[in-house]
């Protein structure tokens, strides 16, 4: 065990706010760029999602003429969910992964130590390596599978500029939250050096809870009321039902406020983790 040097714990900041801009973008270039280099896991990532679209689309399709207008969702806009809850699966990492491989391994290999010596901040470096790698996913694997599914189901598509921008918005939103849940999790590697059992438990909370199985709305009793208020909601559910134009106005605004309440504080609690655990960096390994 090595006590960092007192140079770790504070993370010197970049020399101009600029200079910070410019290196981010950087950072999220290069992410998209090594992740388009994966070009068989990134097909065989398309073909996975368009298979199980289809699946979950009869499935839904057989729901909906069993229980008309389950949930407020007709049977066009059932089917239009799962088309872009799929495309947002990769898109915010609902299954984990990204950046959190990388931490991980640098834990065993003991290279977090030189990551605290960068010029930037460790939280600020891994979100935009994180949003270059979901704005490369969006694009690969949320692109086809939805239009696979637009081309062999009836499904509804908005049509007002406006609604596709909101829509952008709540996915930069998602990730920003999705990372900030993440970050917390791959934290927990500075005193377990391993964070697998808690990126584990994340992952089931974040299937049932971010809206990708269900609609939160068709949950039970108090469930369903508070489901749609935790962060996991921000994720899958609130993007999609922008899509879906179930949201408009003052609507769309508290939905869009409520991801941003969430990253705000997400990322918040996450720079103050990292304040704790940069105190004291285990090395583990060479």
């Amino acid at each position: 065990m090595l006590n960092a040097p007192s140079g770790a714990t504070r993370l010197r900041p970049p020399p101009d706010l600029g200079g910070t801009v410019r290196l981010y973008l950087a950072v999220a270039r290069g992410a998209f760029r090594r992740y388009s280099t994966y070009r068989a896991a990134t097909l065989a990532g398309v073909f996975t999602n368009t298979v199980f679209g289809f699946i979950l689309a009869y499935t839904f399709l057989a729901l909906w003429q069993a229980r008309p207008g389950l949930g407020g969702y007709d049977t066009a806009q059932a089917v239009t969910y799962i088309w872009i809850s799929q495309s947002l699966l990769a898109t915010v990492a609902v299954f984990g992964g990204g950046f959190q491989d990388d931490i991980q391994e640098r834990f065993r290999k003991g290279d977090i130590a030189v990551d605290l010596y960068r010029p930037v901040d460790f939280q600020g470096w891994w979100l935009a390596n994180d949003l270059g790698r979901a704005s490369f996913q969006l694009l690969a694997r949320g692109v086809l599978p939805t239009v696979a599914g637009c081309l062999a189901f009836d499904t509804r598509l908005p049509h007002d500029p406006v609604v596709w921008a909101a829509f952008l918005l709540a996915v930069l939103l998602a990730v920003v939250v999705s990372f900030a849940l993440r970050f917390l999790v791959s934290l927990t590697g500075f005193w377990l050096q391993d964070a697998e059992g808690i990126r584990s438990v994340m992952v089931v909370v974040t299937m049932f809870l971010s809206g990708m199985l269900l609609p939160l709305g068709l949950f039970p009793g108090l469930l369903g009321e508070l489901a749609p208020l935790l962060p996991w909601a921000a994720m899958v559910q609130i993007p999609t039902d922008v899509f879906l134009e179930r949201h408009s106005g003052a609507g769309l605004l508290g939905a869009l406020g409520l991801q941003l309440l969430w990253a705000v504080l997400l990322l918040g609690a996450g720079h103050l983790v990292q304040l704790l655990a940069t105190r004291k960096v285990v090395v583990q390994g060479g």
